[in-house]
């Protein structure tokens, strides 16, 4: 028997990863990125096959890591967590450095960053596996604690997006029937769609602080649509 809620004990920390270029670039919230090596020191980044930035690091063979603090702002999290960037500009209007190869590094609320060139790429199922070679990094706030997975969501009461390689399917985790997660609920302020279904988890049982991941609305703006 596995009790996929154990696997919510396992913490990582928390991260946008960035690939592309000055024309063209996306990025995605992560929690799955950890070094696997000394020396040389390497890292591995999980991405879900379908994300659109796996395309980015693909072609360009390089990708960025923005370390977030446990302050990152529900906008932030918002913008690369739950929304796609094959319709929107996910760096626009943000602080852009633009390393080797013009890979793309998110500065705005980051306290330090790496870039990595991909040595290797694992294919582990629904994700691909990206390992890299360190070639550059800077600490921009060395006071400032890093948010792990852990804190995004007991204290942040963030989710996992669907695509996260922690995602767990509603009918995996103990003690919640997929049949009575069919509700719909819509925020008024930036029509972010929290769908049970999806999420695997029932609205109503949401925590009274409970806020939008997308623009840090509260749970007393979102109505229901089914």
């Amino acid at each position: 028997m596995i009790n996929y809620e154990s696997l919510f004990k396992i913490t990582y920390g928390m991260y946008i990863i960035c690939a592309g270029n000055k024309k063209q670039s996306n990025g995605y919230f992560s929690n799955t990125f950890f070094q696997i090596s000394a020396d040389p020191p390497r890292f591995a980044a999980s991405c879900h096959k379908n994300n659109f930035t796996t395309g980015f690091i693909r072609d360009s063979g390089f990708f960025s890591v923005s370390v977030l603090p446990q302050t990152t702002s529900p906008e932030l999290i918002g913008r690369f967590g739950y929304r796609s960037g094959k319709d929107f500009s996910k760096m626009e209007g943000l602080s852009i450095y633009y390393a080797e190869n013009e890979v793309p590094v998110v500065l705005n609320e980051c306290i330090a960053w790496l870039v990595c060139r991909v040595v290797e790429v694992v294919d582990a199922g629904t994700h691909l596996l990206f390992i890299g070679e360190i070639t550059e990094a800077e600490i921009i706030d060395a006071e400032a604690e890093p948010m792990t997975y852990s804190y995004y969501r007991q204290v942040k009461k963030g989710l996992s997006p669907q695509n996260a390689p922690t995602y767990i399917d509603k009918n995996k985790l103990a003690g919640m029937p997929g049949k009575d997660l069919n509700r719909k609920y819509r925020c008024t302020v930036c029509d972010f769609v929290f769908d049970e279904k999806k999420e695997g988890k029932a609205f109503k049982d949401l925590p009274k602080d409970w806020v939008c991941p997308v623009c840090g609305a509260e749970k007393e703006d979102f109505i229901s649509e089914t």
